[in-house]
């Protein structure tokens, strides 16, 4: 098992009626987030779900704990997409590690559904499981770059930042525009992507480089300051 699988903490058993109940309430929060924003109404959500405010209230006694909680399984979406990657690039081969990135790039899209918070914004969390998630989160994608840059298949002025943010440009749904031409774009901007990560590239990246300190600010809904990145031995 690899280092952080475990859960992060203890959670007390749920009935089966209740862990179904509060399943409907993320899945309809998720939703009306998606459409009406972080501030929609909790009897709307409660509605959606098919259950009595009473009952969204017991499970989440505030918005803040509701949006936390959509929040923290868009992370834990996001981890196992980037594990799989990580997999995908241990596997061996000049080629693994671009493999890897197009794997989390394709598959945060297939799940953009269940990360309205942690890719589309929302509220900072900086509580202990929000904050582990995210280092996983980056550690697994630093360790998919590294693999990279030791083959000579990835650039070295790129980071985990950059998978991220692309991952959340490329699943951000354009309005008004038909579902069939949001999955044809996404492949061609990943596509785009994957190019633009390979040795070569004409221009040196600014912005937060390698040795930023906190790398989950790409997706916590805060906003870091940008310095320019150290020179990391890539010209073009």
């Amino acid at each position: 098992m690899r280092d952080g699988q475990e859960s992060i903490r203890s959670k007390p058993a749920m009935r089966a009626d209740a862990r179904r109940n509060q399943q409907r309430i993320l899945d309809a929060a998720r939703a009306m987030f998606g459409e009406h924003g972080t501030a929609a109404p909790l009897d709307d959500i409660a509605r959606r779900a098919g259950v009595s405010i009473a009952t969204l209230y017991r499970r989440f006694p505030d918005r803040a704990a509701l949006c936390r909680q959509v929040a923290v399984e868009g992370y834990e979406t996001v981890l196992a997409e980037a594990r799989a990657a990580q997999e995908v690039a241990e596997e061996g081969g000049p080629d693994a590690p671009l493999r890897a990135v197009e794997r989390f790039l394709t598959g945060v899209v297939e799940l953009r559904s269940r990360l309205v918070l942690p890719l589309f914004g929302g509220p900072a969390f900086h509580d202990e499981e929000a904050t582990v998630l995210r280092h996983r989160i980056t550690g697994s994608l630093e360790a998919v770059l590294a693999l990279g840059r030791e083959c000579g298949a990835v650039r070295d002025d790129v980071n985990s930042i950059d998978l991220l943010m692309a991952a959340a440009l490329i699943s951000r749904p354009l309005p008004n525009t038909p579902p069939e031409w949001l999955d044809i774009t996404a492949r061609r901007h990943i596509a785009v992507h994957l190019d633009g990560l390979r040795p070569g590239a004409g221009h040196h990246l600014r912005g937060p480089g390698l040795g930023h300190p906190e790398p989950e600010h790409a997706f916590s809904g805060e906003t870091p300051a940008v310095a320019e990145s150290a020179p990391t031995g890539h010209r073009a």
